[in-house]
């Protein structure tokens, strides 16, 4: 017998550990710090945002460095900080809930992740380069990225085909891991709902990733190969480009949200110390959400001249949407019922989230009929309305996961007081910046504007000023992590952190060792 076989195989030190790691723990870690890293680069983006908004008339910077700021600000958050953050605790946490000793594929989940810093040193380069940044929004909708657009649209492209090779490797990988390598009577009713969550998730960005990739590539052929799909001129037609964003774009909401569902509902049964009430229930809702997100692109196209049949259906629909995502939401607050309920960190950022992210919900009701949609589109109204689904609800859910995980990762609780602190002032900041915004789009006020009238000046103030409350808040998360990353203990903490945590994840060691479950755990 080979002896070398009984040798436990132990991580290499120093920066070749991380570069050729092919080990789901330190993949995960690698892509939760370059998501923290992006947090706080597109964090500085939105607050010069805000300073420029602070009062009327040009202040800082020109509309064109203005416009070229939102543009990076939207695409390094939702692509460089909630998707790789989304899929770095998917790597750690799948295989340790399914009880799999790694990812199926290993060596390409290692590129996947080495994609991405690759990817954004090339978007965020352009604002060093001779000439603007892209300058047209984050949507980069066609003629102004087409036709208009400036030299560094092709970086923003290419940089775009390495995002979605990453995420197709990333979900392809997770799909395998979650039906191949589950522990034995791990069937699919008894799966957590976090990898069901994932595992919805995976599908979703396996089917309109390469809508995207196609969508871009006819921009880059309209740019430098005289085509003209999205070219009036040439007879081409730029809502088109519309169609095709939107039709990955609203699937890519969920895509940014459904891990937060999973996320959520591990960790509200944890601290009601009640199991999750109707998790069939629950199942169904992720996968009916799924499948209508691909049915309701069109309501972000209602102020296009879209044909009155499609406007009506598409608001039907919209409205639909709404039910299996009620269900989950209720599902949650029965959970709570007369629950033993403890008020942690993660507890409260999961509480946030279920009272933030409905506020958020109902404002997308509003949106979803035709007649008042054409008074939100396109004002500040969306943008409060975009920021509370994805910050309350993705972000949200993020740092309740970390916060949920972390002592399992590293084998060290994180300070308490700094969790309860960075929640409060995160709420507070939060409702202080984005609230405001609706009232700003009622009233009129456009969005990717670097003036406005003076009438717009207490509201653009106030959500100034909480704005930087909340990028404030963000240092406290930030030292909280370091603090409990590096600081030396000799607590012992337990496999099982929480007293109401359930799961194959809480009956391994806190830290996980390297290598887990190389001997699958049986759930017979």
């Amino acid at each position: 017998m080979n002896e070398t076989a009984h040798v436990p195989h132990h991580p290499e030190t120093g920066f070749k550990r991380w570069l050729y790691t092919t080990n789901h723990k330190d993949i995960g870690t690698l892509y939760l710090v370059f998501s923290l890293v992006m947090l706080f680069v597109g964090g500085i983006l939105a607050l010069l945002i805000r300073v420029e908004l602070f009062k009327p008339e040009l202040v800082l910077f020109n509309p064109e460095i203005f416009n070229q700021m939102t543009t990076l600000h939207g695409l390094i958050m939702i692509f460089g900080v909630i998707m790789p953050a989304m899929t770095g605790i998917a790597n750690w946490m799948v295989p340790l809930m399914i009880g799999a000793p790694d990812m199926a594929l290993p060596r390409l989940n290692n590129w996947s992740f080495w994609l991405l810093p690759c990817a954004f040193s090339l978007l965020i380069s352009t604002l060093f380069m001779n000439g603007p940044a892209p300058d047209f929004g984050w949507t980069f909708y066609a003629p102004l990225s087409s036709t208009y657009g400036p030299r560094s649209t092709d970086f923003l492209i290419f940089t775009i085909h390495m995002l979605g090779i990453s995420s197709i490797l990333s979900a392809l990988n997770i799909v395998v891991t979650i039906f191949n390598m589950r522990a034995p009577g791990m069937h699919w009713m008894k799966l957590p709902m976090f990898v069901w969550s994932w595992l919805v998730t995976a599908f979703l960005l396996l089917a309109v990733m390469p809508i995207l990739a196609g969508c871009v590539t006819m921009v880059l052929m309209d740019r430098h190969f005289h085509t003209s799909f999205f070219n009036a001129a040439g007879g081409g037609d730029p809502i088109l480009f519309q169609h095709l964003f939107w039709f990955f774009g609203h699937p890519e909401v969920y895509i940014l949200i459904l891990p937060g569902f999973g996320i959520i509902s591990a960790i509200i049964p944890t601290f009601a110390r009640k199991p999750l009430f109707g998790y069939r229930l629950m199942v169904l809702a992720i996968t009916v959400i799924a499948l209508l997100a691909f049915l309701v692109w069109m309501h972000h196209m209602f102020t296009t001249g879209a044909p009155y049949l499609a406007q009506i259906i598409t608001m039907y629909l919209t409205m639909l949407i709404a039910v299996p995502t009620g269900i989950k939401i209720f599902n949650w607050i029965a959970t709570l019922y007369k629950g033993s309920i403890t008020f942690e960190t993660p507890m409260l950022f999961a509480l946030g989230f279920l009272v933030m992210f409905t506020v958020g919900g109902l404002s997308g009701v509003m949106l979803s009929l035709v007649p008042s949609d054409y008074q939100y589109r396109d004002s500040y109204f969306v943008v409060g309305h975009f920021h509370y689904v994805l910050v309350s609800g993705s972000l949200f859910s993020i740092i309740a996961g970390v916060y949920y995980w972390l002592p399992k990762w590293t084998g060290r609780m994180y300070n308490e007081t700094l969790g309860q602190m960075h929640f409060w002032m995160t709420v507070i900041g939060l409702n202080l910046t984005f609230f405001p915004m609706h009232f700003l789009g009622l009233a009129g006020m456009p969005r990717r504007v670097p003036d406005y009238a003076i009438q717009y000046t207490s509201f653009n103030q106030l959500s100034t000023v909480g704005a930087f409350i909340f990028g404030f808040a963000q240092l406290f998360f930030l030292y909280n992590i370091l603090k409990t990353c590096m600081r030396k203990t000799s607590v012992q903490l337990s496999d099982k952190v929480w007293d109401g945590a359930e799961g194959l994840e809480w009956t391994v060691p806190s830290p996980a060792p390297y290598h887990t479950f190389e001997v699958s755990p049986s759930l017979k």
